[in-house]
């Protein structure tokens, strides 16, 4: 019944975005890769600053970018065959791959969002969330409140029962949260980086947790995800796209200059939210081989799987084989 109601869905919205592709231009002695990414997501920072610096057409690639209102419209496209490369997660890729949908998944960005409370507030410690009211930004099944209610459990703790939990959009939880309406929230980085240069204090960052949970290091979530064919018939052209890719973040990295360009897209509304925001990104750069990503994204699975159940991660209780994508040099 799933893979039915999967089918369906992708088929009648997959006509819908065909129709919004962009009609650009296509240098014909440059492979066209079609790239469909959330229009407020950190890769159009990425991309501004391969356009700058003339990134594309140094790796002779032409980016046919469509900019989407949500990420799940990226799958859509992705599933429909509308996209070469989107953004997501390996938890997904791994799911989809058990339904038969064949797409792998490379690392790009382990920015994770954390715990925030107000720079006042009593709560210094995990534990000290148990009876407080929590604003989790997503949902349920959200991935980093799962990981953050599997920690605690440990602690004997359990938050869905002892604490206040509201759920709601990222924006509106980071909001209220000025607004002091919670104790704390939970949301994703680029909100909590908001947040801390609002003077909010980080409880906890995911990257904090993991470790605790068994991962050896700073765990990509978020990656770029296509089809393993066409990748196999494309792998110089997924080389070079990492490579560009790879040359925009190391760009990023280390000039401060390069972030002219990227200072606008970020919607920041003074400079120490400018810099915080720069800092935070840079801290999520991947630095790790796919090797390590892998093997800890194994052991998150399971973490994940126990907690979020099949809503989450559907009939496997393991990653699947071929999740995570290797053939890349010096991945």
């Amino acid at each position: 019944m799933e893979l039915l109601v999967r089918s369906f869905v992708v088929r009648a919205l997959a006509a819908s975005f065909a129709l919004a592709l962009p009609q650009l231009a296509t240098n014909c002695h440059a492979e066209t890769i079609r790239v469909a990414v959330q229009k407020t997501g950190t890769f159009s920072w990425e991309l501004a600053t391969i356009r700058q610096f003339g990134l594309d057409k140094e790796a002779n690639l032409s980016l046919q970018v469509t900019e989407l209102a949500s990420p799940d419209v990226g799958k859509i496209a992705m599933l429909s065959g509308n996209a070469d490369i989107i953004l997501s997660d390996w938890l997904w890729v791994s799911r989809e791959r058990t339904l038969g949908a064949k797409l792998t998944f490379y690392p790009y960005s382990s920015a994770l969002g954390a715990v925030m409370v107000p720079a006042s507030s009593p709560i210094r410690t995990l534990d000290d969330l148990k009876g407080r009211k929590l604003a989790v930004a997503g949902g349920p099944i959200d991935k980093s409140w799962l990981l953050l209610q599997a920690r605690l459990r440990r602690d004997g703790i359990n938050l869905k029962s002892q604490s206040t939990i509201v759920y709601g959009a990222p924006p509106l939880l980071a909001a209220k949260a000025l607004e002091g309406e919670w104790d704390a929230s939970l949301n994703f980085w680029n909100f909590c980086a908001q947040l801390e240069a609002k003077g909010f204090r980080r409880l906890a960052g995911l990257e904090d947790i993991l470790p605790q949970l068994g991962a050896k290091g700073r765990v990509a979530l978020v990656g770029y995800v296509f089809d393993e064919n066409w990748a196999a018939s494309h792998g110089d052209v997924v080389a070079r796209f990492i490579t560009m890719t790879r040359k925009a973040k190391e760009m990023l990295a280390t000039s401060d200059a390069a972030w002219e360009k990227v200072a606008p897209l970020t919607g920041a509304t003074d400079a120490a939210m400018l810099r915080t925001y720069r800092e935070r990104y840079r801290d999520g750069i991947p630095r790790r081989s796919v090797d390590e990503e892998e093997a800890d994204a194994r052991i998150l699975y399971r973490v994940l799987a126990e907690t979020g159940g099949r809503d989450l991660v559907g009939p496997a209780q393991e990653l699947d084989p071929g999740t995570f994508y290797h053939a890349v040099p010096g991945g």
